[in-house]
């Protein structure tokens, strides 16, 4: 082979690289969580101050524009739906690959599940892996997916070829009907700004009744596997020496799943790290289990919502000091989002009145977090 022949190939296998690259962020299912995690990536480095890490307990409770609107914080989700705890760690060092936030905040209600159920259906290990972009940490998080070593039992799921993670245009090659919207070319770096900033809005109503667990004081163990990620979570942000908060977003617990919070609230206190179970600010955060709640107890509404920021973000600048960004031309964006939502947000409202005077409600198959 030439020397012209030899360059020549290797200008064929990077471009080659690049397309197959870009029509697999292209071909990636589009939705909510592909819109958020691809606003991640498009944020500014280096301007994010705390970041929310979790399941769907996440971006339909913390208002990141409300939060800057109100106190200038600058928090973003990195959230998917059902995530498995076992991701948080190495979502963690996927977010500090671009940004240094101040605070890492980490929804623990995930928990409280058994690995081996998580494992049952692969699109929660994908509702991860397939909405990073390509890099190392990415191959890193695959493979502590994908390892079922210690649990009771292994997954049957058909699912779990490696090199269809690895590659995932695999996967999603006959997603090609979906490139006749533009938003998915768009995302051919994997990089669109969020308007929302990853807040996705709830506007359903679905009233429910609340049993008073604030009392329970007694402890459950979590599943063992769940609690050795968690310690090794707390860990790993020890040894970087990053500030932490981990919280219980308010829903209908139980008593037995109260017992684990506790359980959890204890290991994380003796790390030395500071825990928030909201389920015990019910009146402080004034929820109304009547009103605030989309799909019966699970997750709130936009009504919900407003009055859990509200209360997270005073919880953040009193125990944090979170720096005040307006003002700040580098959070244009920011200012920008929260006109809008303030804008979307009233239509929402207007919404859950509506179902509420016309007793419209949910369905109650609605998924669950």
């Amino acid at each position: 082979m030439t020397i012209k022949q030899l360059l020549k190939s290797i200008v064929f296998l990077v471009l080659f690289g690049f397309l197959s690259l870009s029509l697999t962020y292209c071909l990636r299912t589009n939705g909510s969580v592909k819109d958020r995690m691809a606003g991640f990536y498009a944020e500014k480095k280096n301007t994010l101050d705390a970041v929310i890490i979790g399941s769907s307990p996440v971006f339909p409770y913390y208002i990141g524009p409300k939060m800057f609107a109100d106190e200038g914080i600058v928090c973003y989700p990195v959230s998917t739906n059902l995530q498995r705890p076992a991701a948080q760690r190495y979502l963690t060092e996927e977010v500090l690959s671009r940004q240094a936030p101040k605070l890492f905040i980490y929804e623990v209600r995930m928990y409280t599940g058994r690995e081996e159920y998580l494992l049952e259906n692969m699109a929660y290990t994908r509702g991860v892996t397939d909405n990073m972009q390509y890099s190392v940490n990415r191959l890193k998080t695959i493979g502590a997916l994908l390892d079922q070593s210690g649990l009771e039992y292994v997954s049957a799921d058909s699912d779990v070829k490696k090199y269809t993670y690895w590659f995932d245009l695999f996967k999603y090659h006959s997603n090609y009907r979906s490139l006749y919207l533009l938003s998915q070319w768009k995302t051919w770096r994997f990089s669109v700004p969020d308007p929302l900033k990853g807040y996705q809005g709830m506007s359903t109503v679905a009233p429910c009744t609340f049993a008073d667990v604030s009392g329970v004081t007694e402890t459950e163990p979590i599943p063992a596997v769940q609690e050795k990620r968690l310690v090794e979570l707390l860990d790993y942000l020890r040894d970087r020496g990053q500030d932490a908060l981990f919280v219980v977003s308010p829903f209908n617990a139980s008593a037995d799943e109260m017992k684990m919070f506790n359980y959890i609230g204890e290991i994380v206190r003796g790390k030395g790290y500071a825990f928030l179970n909201m389920n015990t600010e019910m009146a402080a955060i004034g929820l109304d289990p009547g009103t605030d709640f989309g799909d019966y107890g699970t997750h709130v509404n936009a009504k919900g919502a407003e009055k859990v920021t509200a209360y997270f973000e005073h919880f953040l600048k009193e125990d944090f000091d979170l720096p005040d960004r307006r003002g700040d031309s580098t959070y244009a964006s920011w200012q920008q989002s929260a006109e809008y939502w303030k804008t979307e947000h009233g239509k929402m409202l207007a919404e859950i009145a509506a179902h509420i005077e016309e007793g419209s409600f949910a369905e109650k198959d609605a998924e669950a977090e």
